[in-house]
Protein backbone atom coordinates (compact mmCIF):
# COMPACT_ATOMS: atom_id res chain seq x y z
CA UNK A 1 0.00 0.00 0.00
CA UNK A 2 1.19 3.67 -1.03
CA UNK A 3 -0.68 6.65 0.06
CA UNK A 4 0.25 10.07 -0.45
CA UNK A 5 -1.21 12.82 1.21
CA UNK A 6 -0.65 16.52 1.74
CA UNK A 7 -1.86 17.58 5.35
CA UNK A 8 -0.91 20.61 4.96
CA UNK A 9 0.84 23.55 2.60
CA UNK A 10 4.02 22.87 1.49
CA UNK A 11 3.78 19.31 2.92
CA UNK A 12 3.00 15.83 2.02
CA UNK A 13 2.67 12.65 4.46
CA UNK A 14 3.70 9.43 2.52
CA UNK A 15 2.87 6.03 3.95
CA UNK A 16 4.16 2.97 2.70
CA UNK A 17 3.29 -0.15 3.63
CA UNK A 18 4.55 -3.62 2.32
CA UNK A 19 5.32 -4.45 -1.00
CA UNK A 20 4.64 -2.05 -4.48
CA UNK A 21 3.65 -3.44 -7.99
CA UNK A 22 3.64 -1.72 -11.21
CA UNK A 23 0.09 -0.49 -10.89
CA UNK A 24 0.59 0.78 -7.57
CA UNK A 25 3.80 2.58 -8.31
CA UNK A 26 2.27 4.26 -11.55
CA UNK A 27 -0.38 5.55 -9.81
CA UNK A 28 1.34 6.81 -6.78
CA UNK A 29 4.24 8.27 -8.41
CA UNK A 30 1.41 10.27 -10.49
CA UNK A 31 0.13 11.28 -7.46
CA UNK A 32 2.99 12.36 -5.79
CA UNK A 33 3.96 14.73 -8.95
CA UNK A 34 0.28 16.11 -8.95
CA UNK A 35 0.34 16.87 -4.99
CA UNK A 36 3.81 18.61 -5.67
CA UNK A 37 2.74 20.96 -8.08
CA UNK A 38 3.30 24.79 -7.09
CA UNK A 39 4.97 23.41 -3.59
CA UNK A 40 8.40 24.90 -2.84
CA UNK A 41 10.07 24.74 0.68
CA UNK A 42 8.58 21.33 1.19
CA UNK A 43 8.39 19.10 3.59
CA UNK A 44 7.74 15.36 3.41
CA UNK A 45 7.22 12.75 6.11
CA UNK A 46 7.87 9.18 4.90
CA UNK A 47 6.55 6.63 6.66
CA UNK A 48 7.83 3.19 5.66
CA UNK A 49 6.46 -0.13 7.75
CA UNK A 50 6.87 -4.25 6.45
CA UNK A 51 8.91 -2.59 3.90
CA UNK A 52 9.09 -5.54 1.06
CA UNK A 53 11.42 -5.06 -2.41
CA UNK A 54 8.95 -3.54 -5.39
CA UNK A 55 8.18 -5.71 -8.05
CA UNK A 56 10.45 -5.21 -11.60
CA UNK A 57 7.61 -3.93 -13.39
CA UNK A 58 7.72 -1.29 -10.29
CA UNK A 59 11.29 -0.62 -10.33
CA UNK A 60 10.69 0.20 -14.41
CA UNK A 61 7.50 2.34 -13.94
CA UNK A 62 10.04 4.58 -11.60
CA UNK A 63 12.56 4.40 -14.17
CA UNK A 64 10.25 5.61 -16.78
CA UNK A 65 9.08 8.49 -14.34
CA UNK A 66 13.07 9.33 -12.93
CA UNK A 67 13.23 13.03 -15.20
CA UNK A 68 9.94 14.18 -13.62
CA UNK A 69 11.26 12.85 -10.26
CA UNK A 70 14.37 14.74 -10.94
CA UNK A 71 12.07 17.91 -11.17
CA UNK A 72 10.50 17.64 -7.59
CA UNK A 73 14.06 17.62 -5.76
CA UNK A 74 14.08 21.05 -6.24
CA UNK A 75 10.66 21.54 -4.07
CA UNK A 76 11.49 19.96 -1.00
CA UNK A 77 14.50 20.73 1.78
CA UNK A 78 13.29 18.03 4.18
CA UNK A 79 12.24 14.70 4.81
CA UNK A 80 11.83 12.97 7.93
CA UNK A 81 11.46 9.16 7.07
CA UNK A 82 10.12 7.12 9.69
CA UNK A 83 10.74 3.02 9.27
CA UNK A 84 10.85 0.28 11.47
CA UNK A 85 13.77 -1.26 9.62
CA UNK A 86 17.12 0.49 10.71
CA UNK A 87 18.67 -0.81 7.39
CA UNK A 88 16.36 1.77 5.51
CA UNK A 89 17.20 4.34 7.88
CA UNK A 90 20.55 4.25 7.14
CA UNK A 91 20.03 3.97 3.49
CA UNK A 92 17.57 7.17 3.95
CA UNK A 93 20.43 8.86 5.67
CA UNK A 94 23.28 8.33 3.08
CA UNK A 95 20.47 9.57 0.40
CA UNK A 96 20.22 12.55 2.18
CA UNK A 97 24.26 13.15 2.10
CA UNK A 98 23.87 12.69 -1.70
CA UNK A 99 21.03 14.90 -2.55
CA UNK A 100 21.93 18.62 -3.15
CA UNK A 101 19.93 21.04 -0.88
CA UNK A 102 17.50 18.10 0.73
CA UNK A 103 18.04 16.91 4.01
CA UNK A 104 16.74 13.93 4.83
CA UNK A 105 16.54 12.58 8.67
CA UNK A 106 15.39 9.00 10.01
CA UNK A 107 13.38 8.14 12.69
CA UNK A 108 12.22 5.24 14.93
CA UNK A 109 8.29 4.70 14.09
CA UNK A 110 7.75 5.78 18.22
CA UNK A 111 9.50 9.06 17.47
CA UNK A 112 7.03 10.77 15.77
CA UNK A 113 6.65 13.63 17.65
CA UNK A 114 10.38 14.30 16.92
CA UNK A 115 10.20 14.13 13.39
CA UNK A 116 7.35 16.63 13.61
CA UNK A 117 9.79 18.87 15.42
CA UNK A 118 12.22 18.43 12.94
CA UNK A 119 10.13 18.60 9.88
CA UNK A 120 8.81 22.47 11.93
CA UNK A 121 12.12 24.04 12.80
CA UNK A 122 13.42 26.27 10.10
CA UNK A 123 15.98 25.23 7.84
CA UNK A 124 19.76 26.48 8.13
Amino acid sequence: MLKITSPKANRLDIELHGGIDADTMRMALDDLIAKSEGISDGKMLYTITDFSLPTLGAIGVEFARLPKLFGLLGKFDKCAVLSDAGWLRTAAEVEGALIPGLKIKSFELAQIDDAEGWLSEASS
